[in-house]
This record gives structure tokens, sequence and C-alpha cells, in this order.
């Protein structure tokens, strides 16, 4: 065949890269007022910078900067150089990434900001113990997650546990129980049955899907409840139980949430009537990476805690 040849569809899309050297003395460049200060910092003659610089104009066929007294930005200069000091930039955060990364293996795991904060954060370094081969990345959203390429290796819900097509492993399942602060119970005395908690500011969450709720625990205690008394509604669960921490009123909280809390005693469990979470902790990952030698690790070793966390939430 005769004619213009065709590019082919392999070839790299990227035309017109000078060498790294180049783009690093434009980066630099565009940080400092002269040449003589931008070749300090690169630790090479002033004449080789105006050199790349020259050599990048002419390949880029723009005007990068304007030369005076003092080096100047183009509009076209101004325009690149934030996307090459971004480049350097992931460049250099990669490179740390990777060296950091040698002899381990990365774990993306995604889960809910209250449950990383309050439950597994406090327990990963017992997996760093055990695995330090393993390297956990927590990305933490309650948005859902469709695990494409760039997703996390697994993830951990909170939820009823129909997860289809994926596959789902059953972790723990968290009591649910009124707490105060010493504080609110030293100002307005401890409450003897559950039904003295109406006289309480009752802290409530916004949403008609809120879980824990306080008419299901009142009902499990066996109390009629005409209004609830709210002080507030708020946002999230961390929310909730920093509102408690305050003494601003009594919260319904679930038994992992409030594990530190209890134990340092900035927080009292109101009674010992406890109400099952109607929803529970699954991990869950595409079918076939729960079998991944790093994924199984960490699957056994958050089964493990959860046994744990379960019996002790369970008494």
């Amino acid at each position: 065949m005769t004619g213009q040849p065709t590019c082919c569809p392999c070839e790299s899309p990227v035309r017109d890269l000078p060498p790294t050297a180049t783009l690093r003395a434009f980066e630099v460049a565009t940080r400092h007022a002269t040449f003589t200060s931008a070749s300090e910092e690169l630790h090479v003659t002033q004449s080789a910078v105006s050199h790349q610089l020259r050599h990048l104009e002419d390949l880029w066929g723009v005007q990068l900067f304007q030369r005076g007294k003092a080096l100047t930005l183009t509009p076209a200069g101004a325009a690149l150089a934030p996307v090459v000091r971004e480049f350097f930039m992931k460049l250099e955060t990669t490179l740390a990434d990777l060296r950091e990364q040698k002899g381990r293996v990365r774990l993306k795991v995604s889960t809910t900001y209250s449950f990383a904060l309050k439950w597994l954060l406090p327990r990963l370094p017992d997996l760093a113990r055990l695995h330090p081969e393993l390297l956990v990345t927590l990305e933490t959203t309650d948005a859902p997650i469709h695990f494409t390429p760039a997703d996390p290796d697994v993830a951990i819900r909170f939820g009823p546990g129909n997860y289809p097509n994926l596959f789902s492993e059953f972790l723990f399942r968290e009591q649910v129980f009124p707490v105060a602060s010493p504080s609110l119970l030293a100002a307005l005395g401890a409450p003897r049955k559950p039904a003295d908690l109406l006289r309480y500011p009752l802290l409530t969450r916004a949403g008609a899907d809120i879980v824990p709720k306080w008419d299901l625990w009142f009902q499990q205690a066996g109390v009629t409840v005409p209004a609830l008394r709210e002080s507030v509604r708020l946002a999230d669960t961390n929310m909730t139980i920093e509102a408690a921490l305050l003494g601003q009123g009594v919260a319904l909280a679930r038994s992992g949430h409030v594990e530190q809390e209890l134990q340092s005693g900035s927080l009292v469990r109101l009674f010992e009537l406890a109400l099952p979470s109607p929803l529970a902790y699954y991990l869950v990952c595409p079918k076939g990476v729960e079998i991944q030698p790093h994924v199984a690790r960490f699957r056994a070793w958050m089964l493990a805690q959860s046994q744990q966390a379960g019996e002790i939430y369970r008494t």
C-alpha cells in the first residue's frame, strides 16, 4: 500500500516529551526570579538552565518566560507550570510509596469513617505485629463500592448482609444500649429504671433509617413512649458520641463505638438491657478475591477480632 504511514495504535500518544532534566529545569525556574537562583537549586550553571529552557520552548513551540531583570511566566508558561509541578509531585510520592512497599503487599480496605475510627484503627497495631508484610491503606466512605480495578480490595460494610454477586462474610453484630457522661449523671442523678430516661435529654440522629432508634430500645424495655425529649438531632455516630462525652445528653450507642470510652470511664453504660442491632458488619469483596493470600490473612485476623468482640458485646 502507498500513501502516508498510519499511526500504530500501540504507539504512545505523548509527543514532544523532553528529558526529565529539562522538565525539572522548567519547574524549578517557575519558582525563582532569576536563572541564577534557579541554577543554584539545580546545582548547574546559569547558562545550562537558560539552554534547557530555550530547548523546551523550541520543542513545544511556545514562549514560557518573559526575560528581563526577573523571570516572568508567559500565559503559556503559567498554564504549564502547575501541570509539570503536579507531575513531579506525583512521581516523588509514587516512588516513595514503592520504596515503602518493598517486600510488602498493599491491602486497600474500604469502610465507614466511624467504624475505622472507633473499632478498626485501635486494633491495627495487632495486625501489623502479626502480619508485618501487609501494608494496609484505609479508605472511608458510606457510598456503595463497585470494586473497579481502582477500588479497594475488600470492604467492611454495616448492613443486612445482602450483597448480590459478591463474596460476603459475617463479622459481628453489635449491642445497643444507653450511655451518658459522669458529669451528666452527677448533675441529673443516675436513672434507676429505663422509664426514668424519659426525663433526660436524649441525643438522636437525623434520618428515618438511622440505627439504633430510641423507640425500639424503650419497647424492648417495656416502656411506653409518649414523646421523646430530644435535646438535639445529630448528623452522625461520631457527633452523637461526642455530644454524650460533653454531657449534652444520653446517647443510644452501638457497643463497638464506645469500647474505649467505657473502659476509660468517660462514658457510663446505663442498664444491662441491650438491644441487638438489626444490622451487622460484613467483609465484602469480589468472588475469588477472598482466597488471595494477603486478603485471606486479613480475613482470618478480622474474624478472630470479630469473634472476640462479639463475645464481649453479648455479655
